[in-house]
């Protein structure tokens, strides 16, 4: 049944979208400006290849070819600036480019069997870009937990020079500043 493919296809679209990103080795600019220009060149050769479709599979094409283009962006950028936010723009690319993907795909079904498959679509979707949300908390979480690490041994730093007088204190209270990075 196509119902139970695109329902299978879409659990494993799951599966990888809930994986995360490795770590980004960020690039040069140069590199990302080649990049930038492969990624487009790729695309206009992806989308020049669905001329030979038609009908629905021409779309599917054309919306494999928007989706890979959207992805590989998403991707150079986040290799670029190694952000977590671009991390999380990573996964809802491609949360979203393969919700727009599997739904052209229902476009092959009619009645019942493209509705279930459109729900089927939009729930994996849902599903993706809620876990791209919970890794952005969860880094919003470590990022305020170094926070607050460091914010504590700013006030220890502080306190152990109040045991110290004149210069000394006055040293280590801008040692401490410093490599806490407080004002």
């Amino acid at each position: 049944m196509n119902t139970s493919r695109n329902f299978k296809a879409s659990l494993v679209v799951a599966a990888l979208l809930s994986f995360s990103v490795a770590h980004a080795a960020t690039l040069t600019k140069a590199e990302y400006k080649a990049d930038k220009t492969r990624i487009s060149a790729d695309y206009k050769v992806d989308k020049k290849a669905c001329d030979a479709l038609k009908d629905n599979a021409k779309d599917v094409c054309v919306q494999e070819a928007k989706a890979k283009e959207s992805v590989a962006r998403a991707e150079l950028e986040y290799s670029y600036t190694g952000k977590a936010a671009d991390q999380t723009k990573v996964l809802e690319a491609k949360a979203k480019s393969a919700y727009a993907v599997a739904k052209e795909k229902c476009d092959d079904q009619t009645g019942n069997a493209k509705d279930v498959c459109v729900k089927e679509a939009k729930a994996v979707e849902v599903k993706a870009l809620a876990d791209a949300k919970l890794g952005k908390t969860i880094g919003e979480a470590k990022k305020e937990a170094a926070e607050d690490k460091s914010d504590a041994n700013y006030k220890v730093a502080i306190e152990k020079c109040d045991a110290m007088t004149g210069d000394a204190k006055t040293s280590c209270v801008a040692a401490a500043k410093a490599k806490f990075g407080k004002n």
